[in-house]
Formats: structure tokens, C-alpha cells, sequence
């Protein structure tokens, strides 16, 4: 996907603001920037979503309904939940930066801020987070790096689609493991997602057919009852 200023950008992006304007207008931006966005409106609905979800950076603001976000993301951590969180803070705020930092935030952006300051922060965020994330996810001889997208089997490129890569990638994180339908569905197309579990087997029907059917060895088996599971192999 490319964005207005001609940039790929495929990231999913939570914003936890109880301000409904705000949340819309940070929503549009970002989708209009090409990015995937779920909106929270309160703390505990928003620490579930960032639990229970995959998302490549947190939008988090401070003062919300049921759970603050200084709590949430304590929780989080305290949860080994790495996501990366930009937390919005109050003008002049420098007590709440520094609290958030403490908290485990990775950075802050203080209100009223410019949108083109809060996507360049996004992006240095998620690029940060690629240095510290594995490389390259690795089984047998097929391989997915999750920062430059590039897939590979038996020394050839594979060209993915976006939803083709995001559900590599969670199978491949899970390499030997089922993982269920429902869970693909929750990684790859969101909690918000209401339409037929079923799409998850048209999907893996089509990894199957580039990153399955052309090769010797077939890697990815149906776990019947349960969902999908990448068999594990040495490199």
C-alpha cells in the first residue's frame, strides 16, 4: 500500500482516547497515511485490545474512563507486552512525561500536537522496535523478515500480499504450535472484525499456493478442529 506522500506503510496502529473527536481525527489521518486503526475509547477496553490484539505501535493517552494510561501501560509491561507506546500527554505536562517514560512508555507527544509530528514519531517508533525484534522468522528454508517484508523459500522471493504477510508472520511466530482460527482472525484482521471466520482458510489457501504447491515439501498443515500450524524445521 502507498500512502499520499508515496511511502509503503502497512502497521496497525490502537489509539486509546476517550476524547471521541480526537480519536476520529487521529483515525483519519493515519488511515488516510495508510495505516490499519482500531479506536478504544477507555483503559480497560484498550489494555485488552493491546493484550489480546497485534498491533505494531499504542497511541495512549493519559486521562481515560475505567484505567488510566499510566495503568495500562504498567500492565502491559508488567505483562512482557513489547508493543511499542506513544503516550499523549497534557500541554506542559513534563510530570506526566516523565511518569509515562518511568511506566514503560517508549515516548511521548504533548497536546495540541501536529499530526505530521505524531506519524513521523510512529514510524522512528515501529523502526526502532524492527532493531530490536528478530530479523528474519526461520523454518526450514522458508524465511519472512518482518521489516523489509521479504519472503523467501529455497533462495526465492515471494511476492505477499499485506493480509498474505501478517499471517505468515503470526504462523511463523508460532512455528510448531496451532494456532486457532479466531486468533488469526484477531492478529490479521482485527478485533473488529465481524464477518465469517472462514476467510482465515481462503487466505492459507493462497499461502499454500505460493509458498506450498511450487516446492517439494508441503509446510503448512491444517490441525483439524483447532486452525493452522507451520511445521518447525531446521534451517
Amino acid at each position: 500500500m502507498e500512502t499520499a506522500s508515496g511511502k509503503r506503510c502497512h502497521m496497525r496502529v490502537l489509539v486509546v482516547e476517550d476524547e471521541v473527536k480526537l480519536a476520529a481525527a487521529i483515525e483519519r489521518r493515519l488511515v488516510g497515511e495508510g495505516f490499519d486503526v482500531d479506536i478504544s475509547h477507555d483503559g480497560l477496553d484498550g489494555l485488552w485490545r493491546a493484550t489480546e490484539g497485534s498491533y505494531d505501535v499504542v497511541i495512549l493517552d493519559i486521562m481515560l474512563p475505567e484505567l488510566n494510561g499510566f495503568r495500562v501501560c504498567a500492565t502491559l509491561r508488567e505483562r512482557e507486552i513489547w508493543t511499542p507506546i506513544l503516550m499523549l500527554t497534557a500541554k506542559d505536562g513534563e510530570y506526566d512525561e516523565a511518569e509515562g517514560l518511568e511506566t514503560g512508555a517508549d515516548d511521548y507527544l504533548s497536546k495540541p500536537f501536529s499530526f505530521v509530528v505524531l506519524i513521523a514519531r510512529l514510524r522512528a517508533l515501529v523502526r526502532r522496535r524492527g532493531e530490536v525484534r528478530p530479523d528474519v522468522l526461520k523454518t526450514g528454508d522458508l524465511s519472512l523478515d518482518p521489516l523489509t517484508r521479504r519472503c523467501e523459500r529455497a533462495g526465492e522471493q515471494i511476492e505477499l500480499t499485506p493480509r498474505e504477510h501478517s499471517l505468515l508472520e503470526v504462523l511463523l511466530r508460532n512455528v510448531g504450535n496451532p494456532v486457532a482460527k479466531q486468533a488469526l482472525v484477531n492478529h490479521v484482521w482485527g478485533l473488529e472484525y465481524d464477518g465469517d471466520v472462514n476467510v482465515v482458510e481462503v487466505y492459507i489457501g493462497y499461502l499454500r499456493k505460493k509458498i506450498d504447491t511450487p516446492f517439494d515439501e508441503p509446510l503448512i498443515r491444517t490441525v483439524r478442529g483447532v486452525g493452522y500450524q507451520l511445521v518447525e524445521k531446521q534451517s
